[in-house]
């Protein structure tokens, strides 16, 4: 009797330490998911070398998108100044047909019959050959550091001419694209102080704001660039002069 109970004592505790012991099947799962986690590493590895590329290829576009932009504002900006001197060269055409009508045209009588010389006319001829002599030297020859003395000379020769707002406007450019932002802005402002009908008025108004701007007076150059949107609201001067007040902006 003891030895039977002893037996089933020790079956049944085998029969616990069978059960009790896991089945083998750790190492199936891990190696499962060790796959799985491969499987994933790798795909988000492609993922994310895809998106890196796709990165690079819109950063090229962007740059490419700004050169454009750079090149068109270029092109515009060009295109205005050629605009521009087609319109200084019809208002030079336009101001020389009206001098030429204005000019006298009664002839006093001579003694004996004959025609003379009309009053003024030798003046006026040498006023325009004057002028023209120092605008062909820019608009024709390019001859840009020759023509300041011809200006300078015409002003101080012609100072009743109906040039001379025209001449103090060229004179001022040239000083302007040398640089001379002292002299360029004396002209500019001499035009705008006593020429307030003056074509050249709105240009010149810029063109005193870049002045005064180069020469660290931004208040003085921001008030110019106003005084040119609201006088001058529909004129490329206007355009010109909110690009200057977004850039100090």
């Amino acid at each position: 009797m003891i030895k039977r109970t002893l037996a089933t004592s020790l079956l049944g505790l085998y029969g616990v330490a069978v059960l009790a012991t896991p089945a083998p099947v750790t190492n199936v799962t891990s190696s499962d998911s060790d796959k799985r986690i491969t499987e994933l590493e790798r795909k988000f590895s492609t993922r994310t070398k895809a998106q890196h590329r796709q990165q690079e290829q819109l950063d090229v576009m962007q740059n490419e998108v700004n050169e454009l932009r750079g090149a068109i504002e270029m092109q515009n900006y060009q295109l205005e100044k050629v605009l521009e001197r087609q319109r200084e060269l019809y208002l030079e055409i336009d101001k020389r047909i009206e001098t030429v009508k204005e000019q006298p045209s009664i002839l006093p009588a001579s003694t004996n019959g004959t025609s003379v010389t009309p009053i003024g006319v030798p003046l006026s001829a040498n006023e325009n050959d004057a002028y023209d002599k120092a605008v062909n030297l820019i608009l024709k020859d390019r001859l840009y550091d020759e023509a300041i003395p011809e200006f300078q000379a015409f002003l101080q020769n012609f100072p009743d001419s109906s040039y001379v707002p025209n001449a103090h406007y060229w004179l001022g450019q040239l000083l302007f694209n040398k640089q001379d932002w002292a002299g360029a802005g004396e002209q500019f402002q001499f035009l705008i102080s006593n020429y307030p009908d003056s074509s050249k008025r709105a240009d010149a108004t810029l063109k005193l704001g870049i002045s005064e701007m180069e020469r660290s007076n931004t208040a003085r150059a921001k008030q110019l660039w106003e005084q040119v949107i609201v006088e001058f609201a529909d004129s490329s001067s206007a355009k010109l002069a909110e690009k200057r007040l977004k850039s100090v902006l």
